[in-house]
């Protein structure tokens, strides 16, 4: 049984983090997940294993709390699985510092300013892609061509603008757009956030990095401005933590 809570001391045995993702096909699950959200079966053929030993494996780093789980909107039946990337970042602090205080795990600091181009798709292009392109390009202080589109392009939902106002953001100027707009760019990474649009975007020239962030629509959820805040929140988590990709790739691809 993994704990989902504080690691143990050094000497009761290795901490949570260390255990749940020490096996090399969780490990490998993790790296997968920290890509993109995924479905079990995209998982069980990226690992090579049988869906039911990587089910198994996904339910410990579940029970560890470093996987989240949300139901598809566009097939219930279908689950995305997440890595939670700030859980493993607190375990891994409790890992380095119960061996020695030398090694606490220091969380990184603002991500860099890293040139990139960017492209936020959901299906009405009114609330959650809008607000990843501006949160991303006011974080990055413009480093970052951001854009968004919709495959069924509507108004942009008053509660977005209102929530992204509160964070210093204006979507004022903004404008619903469909993908056909952008038919012909070239893009990093194309980064779909509804699991319906998933299914029917289309390929971008160039075969930029296909990315999947599962989440809900805050319009159809039930408390309504409230979803939005939450929407806001994970989407500001998500955004820091490509920038930090970003800059990572950058380096890579520059060595």
């Amino acid at each position: 049984m993994y704990s989902a809570g504080v690691d143990a001391p050094a000497g009761a045995g290795p901490p949570a983090f260390l255990a749940a993702a020490g096996h090399p096909v969780r490990w490998r699950l993790l790296g997968e997940l920290a890509r993109s959200d995924r479905q079990v079966h995209e998982l069980t053929a990226a690992v090579g294993e049988r869906q039911s030993l990587v089910s198994y494996h996904l339910g410990v780093l579940r029970t560890a709390e470093l996987v989240r789980t949300r139901r598809s909107a566009a097939d219930g039946r279908d689950v995305y699985y997440r890595l939670d990337l700030a859980r493993c970042g607190q375990l891994l602090a409790v890992a380095g510092g119960a061996l020695h205080p030398a090694l606490r795990y220091r969380a990184p600091g603002a991500p860099p300013a890293v040139p990139a181009k960017i492209m936020f798709v959901c299906t009405g292009n009114s609330s959650r892609s809008q607000m990843a392109e501006h949160l991303l390009r006011h974080r990055s202080a413009g480093a970052v061509r951001a854009r968004s589109a919709g495959s069924h392009p509507k108004p942009l939902h008053p509660d977005a603008v209102a929530v992204m106002a509160e964070r210093g953001i204006d979507l004022g100027g903004a404008r619903p757009k469909h993908l056909d707009e952008f038919a012909g760019e070239r893009f990093d990474r194309v980064i779909t956030l509804c699991d319906r649009v998933r299914e029917v975007c289309p390929e971008f020239p160039g075969g930029p990095v296909a990315v999947h962030w599962s989440m809900p629509d805050p319009a159809g959820e039930p408390d309504g401005r409230a979803a939005f805040v939450r929407a806001a929140d994970e989407l500001t988590e998500r955004i820091e933590q490509l920038q930090h990709e970003l800059a990572a790739t950058t380096v890579l691809e520059a060595s």
